[in-house]
């Protein structure tokens, strides 16, 4: 594991290993900063489309301003919606209706669906291919050459850190399904704008479940086999911000929107350098064979994932930084315990009982059955599970699916 957390003998300081740092758009964070979106318009072009999701952002009054912004700028648009998770076909749809429009830029506004969609919108319009030739495991996975259109990520959920990241996932539902990511460095937003203000648009629930998203990136980030002294410091930071923004036992389980739109942008950062883990890699499959949303899939599954890979782990490599870590955001997240063990055993119950209050369906709810676990492990080996603290057999994962079955 390359982060690093203890102390350089005679020193009392980190010792830091070696690590990388992928490019980051330009960051924009603030309450009030929505106020800007324009002027960074006007910078990188004239004519821009927008993609936003499908009901939420363009039915409030935001919408109504940012349009009279424009008109006021002298910028010219176009928008288009993406209800739920973008497909390889809405994608090549919209590439193909607006290859001739002029287009110089994208805005893309909305959850982490419609800034994935707005990713590769941005990437295809000038090059006017399929994206099917570019996603991973499932095409002839062609080179992208580029070039891409500069594209401006505004997010209204906190919850995917799409915003801070290169890669656009697609999602294929049913027999034959997948969910891919056509991925380079070249759609990388250019720059990301975070407005806390934005998410009072999000309807409760789904923000309540994009939180445990963002809370489950930065928890598998932390452990991941790739994660870092850089990492590690942003991790740390997102959670206990997370803590402070997020209390679903409480009357109001969004506390503080800023921590926790903050917390779920760290997690983007944090996906983007140091990878994920268990959750993620079984989320990927579950997304292509079933309609369960992204953020549930991840939420519902965070407590018994953590708790497979802390059995895992103290079964198979006891002396692991892993515990620890897990141990240490138990008292992040306001349980502190005596020992490692009793941090880790606290931190999955803590989890299981965020689950609950949220109310995050079983996979059950979305029609998977026991005759499906086949299928969705076998779909699990991507590269999440790379970065997961330790290797899982199937049998352990199958045990966690049926957990939450």
């Amino acid at each position: 594991m390359g982060t690093t957390e203890s102390a350089a003998p005679g020193t009392g300081a980190l010792s830091v290993g070696p690590f990388g740092v992928a490019a980051l758009p330009r960051i924009i964070f603030g309450a009030g900063s929505f106020d800007q979106l324009t002027d960074v318009l006007a910078s990188l072009g004239t004519r821009v489309l927008i993609v936003t999701g499908g009901r939420s952002f363009v039915g409030s009054e935001r919408w109504a301003q940012l349009q009279g912004r424009l008109k006021d700028a002298g910028l010219g648009w176009v928008q288009v919606s993406i209800a739920g998770e973008p497909s390889p076909e809405q994608v090549d749809e919209v590439v193909g209706q607006y290859g001739d429009y002029g287009i110089d830029m994208v805005l893309g506004i909305g959850g982490g669906s419609a800034l994935d969609a707005a990713k590769a919108i941005a990437g295809l319009l000038p090059v006017q291919h399929s994206v099917m030739e570019y996603l991973e495991g499932v095409g002839p996975e062609l080179p992208y050459r580029g070039p891409s259109l500069p594209l401006v990520a505004v997010p209204t959920t906190a919850g995917t850190g799409s915003e801070m990241t290169k890669n656009a996932v697609l999602t294929r539902h049913g027999t034959g399904g997948f969910k891919k990511s056509f991925r380079d460095e070249k759609l990388l937003p250019r720059v990301a704008l975070v407005d806390p203000d934005l998410l009072h648009s999000c309807p409760p629930q789904v923000l309540m479940a994009n939180a445990m998203d963002a809370l489950t990136q930065l928890l598998e980030s932390y452990v991941s086999t790739r994660a870092s002294a850089f990492t590690d410091a942003l991790a740390q930071s997102g959670i206990k911000a997370f803590a402070a923004g997020f209390d679903p036992l409480g009357a109001t389980p969004v506390r503080d929107p800023g921590q926790l739109a903050y917390a779920a942008m760290l997690s983007g950062i944090c996906l983007a350098q140091a990878g994920l883990g268990s959750v993620h890699g079984m989320a990927s499959p579950l997304g292509a064979c079933f309609p369960i949303p992204h953020g549930v899939a991840c939420g519902t599954l965070l407590a018994m994932a953590t708790a497979m890979n802390i059995a895992a782990l103290r079964e198979r490599a006891p002396t692991s930084q892993a515990l620890a870590k897990y141990a240490r955001v138990a008292g992040w997240l306001g349980v502190e315990e005596d020992s490692i063990e009793a941090g880790c055993d606290a931190l999955v119950g803590l989890l299981d009982s965020w689950i609950e209050a949220c109310e995050l369906p079983r996979l059950s709810a979305f029609g998977m059955t026991e005759a499906d676990l086949p299928g969705v492990i076998a779909g699990s080996g991507g590269n999440s599970m790379k970065t997961n603290p330790i290797v899982l057999s199937d049998n352990e994962i199958r045990q966690a699916l049926l957990a939450r079955l």
